[in-house]
């Protein structure tokens, strides 16, 4: 439950500060009627990772065992991937991101003669991106375990992040965003690590991955996987009871060097002209 709780609660915020941030901006430039563009791109965005989500799950029931081992491999390696990309991209442009959103927003409705449009597929890409980045984790999340856990903890992770971008949004609340992104992104890549041993055990069950299938120990009597801290620990950074090498290796591999790269100190982006527009906006 506190994997897709986090998970949700991390992709909520950054989907609601990428709303935030565009509709504040609107305001302050006099184009506060424009906002309900905003709401259709994120309904839009939100329509289509449901679809996406919906779409994947029907499908991977239709597969005989084999198969569905191996769309689950595809979707954990997906993820893995994703989210890789989306931790190490987001530490390097949080603290340029408000400036980033707002050159961007003015660049689209200023070459666009249909601005209105512009502006709902400018909002549409944003957090659709956040949305087929969620689809993809919870999946990968939800095949490794059972029970409505899982999806409750997802429920509440977005309702929670909803609130606290309504009051970030509102003034009410102030989130040091950098410390948030950092803390939560070295949770997430302890998960990734177990994403990706899962999704290399399944290549195995899938009959694509037969090497190095040695068992490296066994915890199965002291420590099963079906026991109470087990689960726990199986659900949350991917435990294995009796691991093999190949497992193993991709789990400790991947997280050294996750860790070194989350370690590495992050260079100030170079700060972008301000556009023709914003400056006379602000005479």
């Amino acid at each position: 439950m506190l994997v897709p709780f986090l998970i949700m609660l991390r992709e909520g915020i950054e989907a609601a500060l990428i709303v935030g941030i565009i509709a504040s901006y609107l305001k302050q430039t006099g184009r506060g009627h424009w906002l309900p563009a905003v709401w259709i791109g994120v309904f839009l965005a939100a329509a289509l990772a449901l679809l996406v989500g919906a779409g994947l799950e029907l499908m991977s029931a239709q597969f005989p065992q084999k198969q569905q081992e191996l769309f689950e491999a595809v979707i954990g390696l997906v993820a893995v991937a994703i989210l890789s990309s989306m931790v190490f991209w987001m530490r390097k442009v949080a603290r340029s991101i408000k400036h980033s959103l707002q050159l961007s927003l003015e660049q689209a409705m200023s070459s666009s003669r249909h601005q209105v449009g512009a502006l709902i597929a400018m909002v549409f890409f944003a957090v659709a991106r956040e949305g087929l980045e969620t689809v993809f984790f919870l999946l990968a999340v939800f095949q490794q375990s059972s029970g409505p856990a899982a999806p409750m903890g997802a429920l509440l992770g977005l309702g929670l992040a909803i609130i606290v971008g309504w009051l970030i949004y509102s003034g009410s609340m102030r989130l040091n965003l950098a410390a948030f992104l950092r803390w939560t992104g070295l949770f997430i890549v302890w998960v990734a690590a177990g994403i990706l041993a899962n999704s290399v055990q399944a290549l195995h069950e899938a009959g694509v991955w037969n090497h190095l299938q040695q068992v490296v120990f066994d915890l199965s009597a002291s420590l099963p996987m079906d026991g109470p801290l087990g689960s726990v620990l199986a659900g949350m950074l991917g435990y294995q009871d009796a691991p093999t090498v190949s497992t193993l290796g991709a789990y400790g591999i991947y997280l050294l060097v996750a860790l070194v790269l989350l370690c590495l100190p992050v260079s100030a982006p170079a700060k972008p002209p301000a556009s023709p527009s914003s400056s006379a906006s602000s005479q």
